[in-house]
């Protein structure tokens, strides 16, 4: 079915052309040809900047030109994913869409909705000709959901605004005013492998499964279990000996691991201590987290015999820097309530063949405070004499609760929809924080339709919210103050 049909008109015609054009993260190219077209058969002033972002300038109305200049910004990639069943090529084919009762979905594959939806509502304010709005700055960015890009090396000479909207966030009655920047702590270390010592030795695998998991970031302060740790806690206080083949747990970056196993040996004499041990620490954990964890497994099992060990000295001393490592809150935000500051994940653990590995993120809202808790996850890697490399830093966006743009935005949401709009700042990753340090005089606020299960062959947006927000961009595009 086609989008065409649907108010509010224009913003929909511009979805709809937007995504017949493949625009996959680091694959903008087409994309970025379609805006500067679109800019210029409006005949407004179109630039690139060198790493691909588009600015697109358009005076004001009438009337408004006094008024603040308003940066507009959405990115214009889309995460890439699809049904294992759909056959679909994401560099050349646009997105196929159906609508469903009150939401617009895609056919099989992610929808684009993030961000394509803030960069059609931009779209549409540029093409208008009956949307009374001050001198406006669009700024279209590059590869935002792989790497952040576009914001990184965002040329901050282009722009002049002193008011930002960003139109990226996912639910309809939210203003978002701060995030949490990061930063990748990954860590490395060989050892030398060692045989088996002499003995009647027997081999299990031992771990933790049936974790909920979810996001490193938005679900830190849900007191999820993280697999990597339970299980480093149960080697660690484990009350036999054991030699270490192998540790396994955790994988992507940005998620809380919900499984991690390990493959041990004991004395046969040991055998049944061990097993009640398990069996101990299965109840212990369990009422640790039956709350948050209703699945949480601990198991032991017989396995096919190994030689090779992690030398018994190096063992203990790789589970006692596991142990030191902080994970989970690390600190809460003294400006907001209930808001997670500063955080760190122990993603991913490896041990075996020689080699020992780590990955953990690091979130925080406040540059001091994201390179406290770095140190912090450091210093223990480093005393071990692991090699300790942090990547991919990127600023968070500090709350500014005080914010005149937020101030303004309340009144009119509570002027003209019911209730008032929750004021939040997410623990997840925005363009803004890197935007912020371009840009350190700009008043920012994101705020977007609802769009649900963003990144899955599921996304999906809401029509009556896109009406919804329509409304009151251009609501606040018609409030926007006088120049100081």
């Amino acid at each position: 079915m086609k989008l065409k049909g649907l108010e509010p008109t224009a913003l929909w015609n511009h979805f709809e052309n937007l995504n017949a054009v493949p625009r996959p993260s680091k694959k903008e190219e087409k994309v970025i040809a379609f805006m500067v077209d679109f800019g210029k058969q409006l005949g407004l002033e179109t630039l690139t900047d060198s790493v691909g972002n588009i600015i697109i300038k358009k005076p004001a109305t009438q009337g408004m030109e006094s008024r603040e200049t308003v940066i507009m910004q959405s990115h214009v990639d889309i995460v890439h994913q699809k049904n294992n069943d759909t056959v679909f090529d994401f560099e050349n084919e646009g997105i196929k869409m159906l609508v469903d009762g009150d939401w617009v979905k895609a056919e099989g594959t992610t929808l684009g909705a993030d961000n394509g939806i803030g960069v059609a509502a931009i779209m549409a304010v540029l093409s208008s000709k009956d949307i009374p709005h001050p001198a406006i700055e669009a700024m279209f960015t590059v590869d935002e959901e792989t790497g952040m890009t576009g914001a990184k090396e965002l040329d901050p000479s282009f722009y002049e605004g002193t008011i930002l909207l960003n139109l990226d966030t996912e639910e309809d009655d939210e203003l978002s005013i701060g995030c949490a920047g990061g930063i990748d702590t990954n860590t490395s270390y060989n050892y030398q492998e060692a045989d088996l010592p002499e003995g009647n030795w027997f081999t299990f695998k031992i771990g933790v499964k049936g974790l909920v998991g979810g996001h490193s970031g938005m679900d830190i302060h849900r007191g999820r279990g993280n697999a990597n740790k339970l299980l480093t806690r149960l080697l660690f206080e484990c009350p036999v000996r054991f030699c270490l083949h192998k540790f396994q747990g955790g994988g992507l970056r940005n998620a809380i691991p919900r499984e991690a196993e390990a493959y041990i040996s004991v004395l046969e004499e040991q055998k049944q201590e061990l097993l009640n041990f398990v069996q101990s620490q299965f109840e212990t954990y369990k009422n640790e987290f039956s709350p948050v964890e209703p699945n949480l497994t601990v198991f032991v099992e017989e396995a096919l015999a190994k030689q090779k060990i992690v030398p018994e000295s190096e063992c203990k001393r790789m589970l006692q820097t596991l142990y030191a490592v902080h994970n989970g809150v690390f600190k809460m935000s003294l400006t907001m309530d209930d808001l997670v500051e500063t955080s760190s994940s122990l993603a991913q653990v490896k041990i075996a063949e020689g080699s020992f590995e780590t990955k953990s993120l690091q979130r925080s809202s406040v540059e001091s405070t994201k390179n406290d808790v770095a140190n912090a996850i450091r210093a223990p890697f480093e005393l071990f004499g692991a090699n300790v490399e942090q990547s991919g830093d990127y600023p968070g966006w500090e709350p500014n609760p005080n914010s005149p743009l937020l101030k303004l935005m309340i009144a009119i949401y509570e002027e003209n929809f019911e209730g008032s709009p929750r004021v939040l700042a997410g623990h997840a990753g925005l363009e803004c924080g890197i935007l912020g340090q371009h840009l350190p005089n700009v008043d920012m606020i994101s705020f977007g339709p609802t769009i649900r299960f963003a990144h899955s062959p599921d996304e999906c947006v809401q029509i009556s919210s896109v009406q919804k927000f329509w409304e009151y961009l251009k609501k606040v595009l018609a409030s926007i103050p006088e120049k100081v």
